[in-house]
């Protein structure tokens, strides 16, 4: 069997994820980890038996590499997923896959008039409660969706920040709790609603504002043309990383997500519908264990040349909701969808 050749640029903390991912794949290889810190590439490629190299670049011209993931921070994965995109590569970016929204409509035409296809790290979609949630949404069986919650209480301090420069800057993170945090949260509450009529609510800096440019606490009030509303909260202020919270209420029965079990309560009982996954994932906890889900559908996609799913317009989606946000904390006015 011919393997897809992949390579994987940026060594920092979610990188071994992907790379751990790959390495399971019998019909992948990793080829190459970049990194612009040579020393810390050359020790990736150590781990994983592969080459190292400190400017991406050098991928353009490698035809035995088919698949490039993208790991690195926020502000370089448009500027270098369009540069990949142009070559014909599969670029799947880690979200978001832009810095802001202008960001992704240039990625966007990218990846349309690209022979490869273009990939976002939406992982938790792929968690069995978020299957079964999205399930009984589609389907109906527990009547109209009326409403829907999301919380996210998790801690970031000082170190955090100082650790990586870029975060926690306009220029290089593009925003605070929500584009690094929650958006994964904001990610399934869009997915679960369908398509937002208007999003007000705040964005704050509540613990660290002499820190950090962006906020670390948002909140939100989401309307779906649907009918429906979601309600979110979400802040890097609290003393800990909390499990994150969802509950989905229909006519018939409410869903409810709690320390990543799934519950239905209807008719006055309660059943637990999925318990956690038993497979260690690596890396932080709160991350999952559905990256290694999402990444061999995304080389199945590739291999059988059918479009993945969670592609550019996708992706885009929750940093328009983002916006959305903080355009209504400008302006203190309701914005409406799509924005302008």
């Amino acid at each position: 069997m011919n393997k897809t050749g992949a390579a994987i640029i940026g060594c920092g903390a979610i990188f071994p994820l992907h790379a751990d991912a790959v390495m399971e794949l019998d019909d992948a290889g990793l080829r190459l980890v970049v990194d612009s810190d040579l020393p810390k590439a050359q020790a990736a490629a150590a781990r994983y038996a592969c080459e190292a190299a400190a400017d991406y670049r050098v991928l353009l011209e490698r035809d035995d590499i088919q698949v490039i993931h993208l790991c690195t921070p926020h502000h370089l994965h448009a500027e270098m997923a369009v540069e990949l995109l142009a070559a014909g590569k599969h670029v799947l970016t880690e979200k978001p896959m832009a810095e802001n929204p202008a960001s992704a409509d240039a990625l966007l035409e990218a990846a349309r008039n690209s022979r490869g296809q273009l990939g976002v790290t939406f992982q938790n979609r792929y968690n069995a409660a978020s299957q079964m949630i999205h399930e009984y949404i589609a389907s109906g069986s527990l009547g109209r969706l009326i409403c829907m919650k999301g919380i996210v209480t998790w801690h970031r301090d000082q170190a955090y920040y100082e650790s990586a420069p870029w975060r926690g800057r306009w220029a290089t993170e593009g925003g605070g709790v929500l584009i690094n945090q929650t958006l994964h949260t904001l990610d399934l509450l869009q997915w679960f609603g369908g398509a937002i009529s208007s999003v007000k609510g705040s964005v704050t800096a509540d613990a660290l504002a002499d820190l950090i440019e962006v906020e670390d606490t948002a909140h939100a009030c989401i309307d779906f043309t649907s009918g429906a509303r979601a309600l979110f909260y979400g802040t890097t202020a609290y003393g800990t990383d909390s499990p994150v919270e969802l509950e989905i209420v229909f006519e018939n029965g409410v869903l409810t997500q709690r320390r990543d079990s799934l519950y239905l309560w209807k008719d006055g009982e309660e059943t637990r519908l999925c318990e956690p996954p038993q497979t260690k994932a690596g890396g932080k906890s709160y991350w999952g264990t559905s990256h290694r889900k999402l990444i061999a559908d995304f080389y199945r996609h590739v291999r059988d040349g059918r479009p993945f799913w969670i592609d550019a317009e996708e992706g885009k989606k929750s940093l328009e909701l983002m916006a959305g946000l903080y355009e209504y904390t400008r302006s203190r006015q309701g914005l409406r969808f799509p924005p302008e």
